[in-house]
């Protein structure tokens, strides 16, 4: 039975980070140039990109790629382009990912809700790993494949965001597989599945719309419910009588990347909660009862 490959090191490694101009992308990106690392940002948003590259260029080496992870021709010319510069990945970061445009009832949502979700969180995730991962099985460098996921799907949903969730449950599973059949195609290489956590997030996906292309509009009228801001949702949270921690993305962009170079499977924390969740579903799936699900308080 193939085991987890050894420790990976970020000195003098070639990573790539998909959404990594801002958020917790972002975080990462910070992180691994710090530990030695040279960094390809690629994103979408080309003025945000080329802030975030002045920004960040003092603590090492990092460029851009202006990459639509929906659309595979992007992302292969991404990783034509990381190889004929670089040379090498030794980190895959797909990072990027949209909400649904504020979830709602699962009959309300519309066609176009899932194409642009799933086109991002899900294929976007896909395309990466079927542009890079070849090349870097070729490469014979050591290796690794993170997949940001969400506690949100990954581990059990929030019945009103069932689009979003279902993407993140797909990006769980696929990156098991992935891990799997790396462990057992080679030593040097493996995958990670990533659970943003430590309290609330201050990223670019609470305002995602913004970059949905106009071909996936809605049609229909929508659900009825809008995306909430970052500060919309904390003032919510906080109205119920939640007591919101909001996480610090450097330091959470550090914790990423730690959990990388001892090639955790599962890189989250505070998971307490959680594994009680998880027990709880796994006895009512097999009382073939409907588990519960993720409670938000609101």
């Amino acid at each position: 039975m193939a085991t987890t490959p050894l420790t990976i090191n970020t000195e003098d490694s070639v990573a790539v980070v998909t959404g990594g101009a801002n958020g917790i992308g972002k975080g990462i990106v910070k992180a691994l140039l710090t530990g030695g690392a040279s960094v390809v940002i690629a994103d979408i948003e080309e003025d945000v990109v080329n802030a975030t590259v002045k920004e960040l260029s003092p603590l090492g080496p990092v460029d851009s790629f202006i990459t639509d992870v929906a659309d595979e021709a992007s992302v292969e010319d991404l990783s034509t382009y990381v190889f004929n510069t670089h040379g090498k990945c030794n980190f895959l970061f797909n990072n990027a990912g949209v909400g649904s445009g504020g979830g709602g009832k699962a009959w309300q949502n519309e066609p176009n809700d899932w194409k642009w979700c799933f086109s991002v969180n899900v294929f976007g995730t896909a395309h990466g790993v079927i542009s890079f991962v070849p090349k870097m099985l070729e490469s014979g460098e050591p290796g690794h494949v993170i997949n940001t996921s969400s506690g949100d799907g990954g581990f059990a949903p929030v019945p009103m965001a069932s689009v979003y969730a279902s993407s993140k449950a797909a990006v769980s599973c696929y990156t098991e597989a992935l891990n799997h059949q790396l462990l057992s195609e080679t030593d040097n290489m493996g995958a990670s599945v990533f659970y943003p956590s430590g309290g609330l997030m201050n990223t670019g996906l609470f305002t995602s719309q913004r970059n949905r292309p106009e071909e996936l509009q809605r049609l229909r009228g929508g659900t009825g419910r809008k995306s909430m801001t970052f500060e919309e949702l904390k003032a919510l949270l906080e109205k119920a009588g939640r007591d919101v921690k909001v996480a610090d993305l450097d330091e959470l962009g550090t914790y990423v990347v730690q959990a990388v170079r001892e090639r955790r499977f599962i890189i989250g924390r505070d998971l307490e909660e959680t594994v009680d969740l998880l027990h709880r579903r796994a006895d009512a799936i097999g009382e073939f009862r409907c588990p519960p699900h993720h409670d938000m308080g609101i």
